[in-house]
């Protein structure tokens, strides 16, 4: 019986070191504030995994408050978005928008002109992949009353 408190003893540093030996991140905290500069309303971003020489690939959780928009933009590479929780709008350029939801996964082509955003009632999140070292290029401001005929013509 007094043979437990050593064992935890001798094993507790180890547990300690090993959480040392990784590099871990967690996809459950919110994330920082992102700046209201491409969005309106209110966006939080988790950078889960960032590229690197090994590894080119950045892993984002991107959460909006709802009635919250982010601008026109376009990455450098392909990017999938997926949908994780809540329900946002979508739109590429030329397109109709849809509304995505939870479980629901799109692949963004290379230089494709998009927004997406939280709908009118509804937080969204989602997971983002992509690759390059090429920063988004932001190519219109999503105006309020361009994200309230989008959630009209949708039905929200």
């Amino acid at each position: 019986m007094k043979i437990q408190p050593i064992v935890i003893l001798l094993v507790l540093p180890l547990m300690v070191s090993a959480q040392k030996l990784y590099e871990v991140s967690s996809y459950l905290e919110e994330g920082f504030k992102a700046p209201n500069t491409h969005y309106i309303g209110e966006a939080w971003l988790n950078r889960l995994v960032e590229a690197d020489s090994e590894l080119d690939i950045h892993i984002t959780k991107a959460t909006f408050k709802a009635n919250a928009t982010l601008d026109w933009h376009k990455h450098g590479s392909a990017q999938v978005l997926i949908y994780v929780a809540g329900e946002g709008y979508y739109q590429e350029r030329g397109k109709e928008p849809v509304i995505l939801k939870a479980g629901d996964v799109v692949r963004c082509k290379k230089e494709t002109e998009r927004w997406h955003s939280s709908t009118k009632n509804s937080d969204v999140t989602y997971i983002a992949l992509y690759s390059g070292e090429t920063p988004t290029v932001w190519t219109e401001m999503v105006t309020h009353t361009y994200y309230d005929n989008v959630a009209q013509q949708l039905g929200h």
